[in-house]
């Protein structure tokens, strides 16, 4: 049986504990784990913390504590599967980090001079260029993000490449020209193109957003929120005049919804 180390509250400690987990002696389920079948797991402990820095409760950093450890727990036991074969330690990741940090911010760490956040931007592609040692490539190199949120990076990198609306009003009547195919495939009635135009109705609304200087997954988490708040809301409203929600038609539901959204305003 593994020891639980004395001191809990460095990093060599949560590296020992999880090389416990995954020893001899250790828990069945972290030790049938792989880097693919953890992949899920990195991607839902990512949403935790987001949902916990955006939370506007008292409980926030209670909650953004308990994430940030469930994140940095993922980090631990990726590297210690790495570890056991022979590929890197964490050590070695904690290092590649912390080499790229200071390579990428001279006008920290040299004699480099910035004016704002923008030019550290700037700098900081231009070193990333430098570092790939290879001719300028204009393909489209984004990561595997949540759809809105890459459509937004997307947009991110073609106007860094020029190709661009030159202002909001451009955006706009590019959603609305979308909205006019999506309406006229929905008048087609086929699937392939509804899905079709839908996806550059998303797509565009996604550069909306962005010419708007709003990062629209965000933007949509928040709307997310809202209805739910709203929605649970209108439920209690409803229970609270002894209604069945469920039986109601939907004009008195849709009462409900407004006196739920007015009640949330205040």
């Amino acid at each position: 049986m593994a020891k639980t180390p004395s001191e809990l509250r460095n990093i060599e400690s949560l590296v020992e504990i999880v090389a416990s987990l995954r020893g001899p002696d250790g828990c069945p389920w972290d030790k049938e784990q792989t880097h693919e079948s953890l992949t899920q797991y990195a991607i839902e402990e990512t949403f935790e913390l987001v949902e916990a820095i955006e939370d506007g409760s008292a409980e926030r950093d209670r909650k953004m504590k308990d994430e940030l450890g469930d994140v940095l727990f993922q980090v631990v036991l990726h590297s210690q599967l790495a570890s056991e074969r022979g590929a890197f330690t964490l050590a070695d990741v904690i290092e590649n980090v912390a080499k790229k940090l200071v390579r990428r911010h001279p006008h920290v760490f040299g004699d480099v001079k910035v004016a704002d956040a923008a030019e550290v931007v700037k700098n900081w592609d231009e070193i990333k260029k430098k570092e790939a040692g290879a001719k300028p490539d204009y393909a489209l190199k984004v990561p595997p993000l949540p759809a809105l949120q890459r459509a937004y990076k997307i947009g991110k990198r073609t106007e860094k490449y020029k190709f661009d609306w030159e202002n909001v009003e451009g955006v706009m009547l590019k959603v609305e020209e979308e909205f006019d195919e999506l309406r006229e495939a929905l008048d087609n009635d086929v699937d392939s193109e509804i899905e079709h135009e839908l996806g550059d109705v998303l797509f565009s609304l996604a550069q909306l957003g962005r010419h708007l200087g709003m990062e629209p997954e965000q933007v949509l988490r928040k709307g997310n929120a809202r209805f739910e708040e709203r929605f649970n809301k209108m439920v209690e409203f409803a229970s609270a005049d002894g209604k069945d929600w469920g039986a109601l038609n939907v004009e008195e539901k849709e009462q409900f919804w407004l006196k739920a959204k007015a009640a949330l305003k205040k």
